[in-house]
């Protein structure tokens, strides 16, 4: 189920949250790598990130905090090979 779709990007909830509450923003266009986007892409991860805080706000967590995240390669956690950002928060979060 989408929590959020334009033309854009699209946001779901995660299949194995990591934090109470923890939602996954992507983009429409496939890419996987962030040295792959070329200029014109970059407007896209600007509307991901203000996806991604509009959600917060819906899902409650924008006054207590939340982290933003994009794993990029296998050293880093990337698990899918399709770009995409993560949100978590819903409580105190571990420092990295």
């Amino acid at each position: 189920m989408f929590l959020f779709k334009n033309d854009y990007c699209f946001a779901i909830r995660d299949i194995n949250p990591v934090a109470k509450v923890h939602f996954l923003v992507i983009p429409n266009k496939h890419l996987t790598y962030l040295e792959e986007w070329d200029e014109s892409s970059l407007n896209i991860i600007g509307k991901m990130v203000d996806v991604a805080r509009k959600l917060a706000d819906s899902e409650g967590i924008i006054d207590t905090g939340y982290r933003l995240s994009i794993n990029q390669r296998e050293d880093a956690g990337q698990m899918v090979d399709h770009l995409h950002l993560h949100v978590y928060g819903g409580e105190k979060l571990r420092r990295m």
